[in-house]
């Protein structure tokens, strides 16, 4: 029967069925805030119905503040994720690779990455100061060591028989790293690097929390003092639509650039 397949392990299933339970799960969610809101449970003040998003949302995308707050965003979350990436993948790969880096780098990495981002933003702010390259220091700090520490259990997972195989057909090193051990680790670090910049938007607040006039965390913040809870749920939705179209974009770019890597 076809709900045997829906519920044992590492089954496929067919596509439209997986659209239909997709559709299913927002279903539910938007009939629970239907009814929270237009039946009267939750005061208006605590949670805005469904059509006072959509009226905030219509109304600035109209004056056009909408998307300057996307923009805004957008540059700070791209310019601090780019930037960690930079680093922290080759700097990963070395660390997984060579116990020599690893003993160098990991300690540092280990007490860095427990550190609360916002701990830091008062050091940040007299180092920095307030404009955005504060900002973008906080989504460097926030992703870089999470993916230092990732992408190196990639890179120390890769089998060391692929490496002596490629010795033993003659590669000499810079060949076995740059042939055999970085396409290895690719594809984990394409996964990790997905994963990092859902985390890089959950720190978009905590970076435009200090001196901001625009960005989507600021216009949440902003409407958080008021109590609009209209405009902090379309700030909310559209980081999280953001941040959909993000997770998108690594599931085409591992398919489209890694094409030995396994289809998921």
């Amino acid at each position: 029967m076809w709900t045997r397949s829906l519920f044992s392990p590492k089954t496929d299933i067919d596509k439209g069925t997986y659209v239909a339970l997709s559709l299913i799960s927002v279903a539910i969610v938007m009939a629970l805030w239907c009814l929270l809101t237009y039946g009267g449970i939750t005061p208006k003040d605590f949670l805005a119905a469904p059509h006072e998003v959509v009226a905030a949302g219509i109304k600035r995308i109209a004056n056009m503040s909408l998307f300057e707050h996307m923009w805004a965003s957008l540059v700070v979350i791209l310019s601090g994720f780019i930037l960690a990436s930079v680093f922290a993948v080759p700097i990963g790969i070395l660390m997984g690779s060579f116990r020599a880096v690893q003993a160098l780098i990991e300690p540092i990495t280990g007490f860095m990455r427990y550190i609360p981002v916002s701990a830091l933003i008062p050091l940040l702010i007299l180092w920095i100061g307030i404009g955005v390259e504060q900002k973008i220091m906080v989504i460097f700090l926030g992703t870089f060591f999470q993916q230092l520490i990732l992408i190196s259990d990639v890179s120390a997972r890769i089998s060391k028989d692929l490496i002596d195989c490629a010795y033993t057909l003659g590669a000499d090193r810079r060949r076995v790293v740059t042939r055999v051990l970085v396409p290895a680790c690719m594809p984990g670090v394409m996964d990790n690097l997905r994963v990092t910049m859902g985390w890089a938007w959950t720190y978009l607040v905590v970076a435009e929390l200090v001196a901001a006039d625009t960005g989507l965390g600021y216009m949440i913040l902003n409407a958080m003092r008021g109590l609009f809870t209209d405009v902090i749920l379309l700030g909310v939705f559209t980081i999280g639509i953001l941040g959909l179209i993000t997770d998108f974009f690594f599931k085409w770019a591992r398919r489209r650039l890694l094409p030995w890597s396994a289809d998921f």
